[in-house]
């Protein structure tokens, strides 16, 4: 798919190079600007609807994670380029798609902007849109604990789950909830065959509930009863890998 970035670096040849590179060998990236500094960059990333930016970590009046920070809810993927491997964990924290060092590898480069393709492809099969899940749900069942047995759910009835400490909220698809003294990390492993994805530290839902993903640095899902669950970066990914 296209993808239309900016370059955010200070050293003119160094733009120059990226840009040569990606139209040989990533023609389907479209660099609409060009920015030396954060304040550029920003007005760039404020004009444009944004795949992707190609990210030097270090600039005058600020740095790469400065930019980011300033940007606040963030819809676009990042690569950061730069000739220091430090800012290397920086870099995953702040959920960077792809951290290429400098001098820039040909092979590494098209490996990092068919990373991004995917996951816009994906993003954007899901943006606004009735989903339809790779697999049917599971019409399998779970038992609950009760003071005198146990009582049996369907796990279709599931909408999501909620931690809530060392408990976990049950909520069904006839506005019920249940409060059950298992953690979430017990009902994400009973479930990981049954369609429910953990899109949260505190959140696991049936994917069959979602109706709609919105985009942002992690996005957020839209169930069927309307509620909308915002999604961690970290968690994205394996959302995306259950659609389309």
């Amino acid at each position: 798919m296209k993808l239309s970035s900016i370059i955010v670096e200070d050293e003119e040849n160094s733009r120059q190079i990226l840009k040569n590179y990606l139209k040989k060998y990533c023609p389907n990236v479209s660099v609409l600007g060009e920015a030396e500094n954060v304040e550029e960059a920003l007005v760039l990333i404020r004009n444009h609807d944004l795949d992707l930016i190609f990210l030097d970590v270090e600039m005058p009046y600020g740095n790469a994670f400065d930019l980011l920070d300033k940007v606040g809810d963030i819809s676009f993927e990042t690569i950061f380029v730069t000739a220091y491997n430090h800012y290397a964990v920086e870099a995953l924290n702040a959920h960077a798609s792809y951290y290429l060092m400098k001098p820039i590898s040909i092979d590494a480069l098209i490996k990092a902007v068919d990373y991004v393709s995917e996951i816009k492809t994906k993003e954007e099969a899901l943006q606004n849109q009735i989903l339809k899940p790779k697999t049917n749900g599971v019409n399998g069942k779970i038992t609950i604990p009760l003071q005198n047995g146990f009582e049996v759910i369907n796990t279709a009835d599931i909408l999501y789950c909620k931690a809530s400490d060392n408990y976990t909220e049950i909520y069904l698809n006839n506005n019920k909830k249940k409060l059950v003294s298992k953690t979430l990390k017990h009902f994400e492993t009973i479930l990981k065959d049954a369609s429910f994805v953990r899109v949260h530290k505190s959140y696991l839902v049936n994917v069959n509930e979602v109706v709609k993903y919105r985009k942002g640095k992690g996005g957020s899902v839209a169930l069927s009863n309307g509620k909308e669950i915002m999604v961690s970066p970290s968690k994205k990914s394996n959302l995306l890998s259950y659609f389309e």
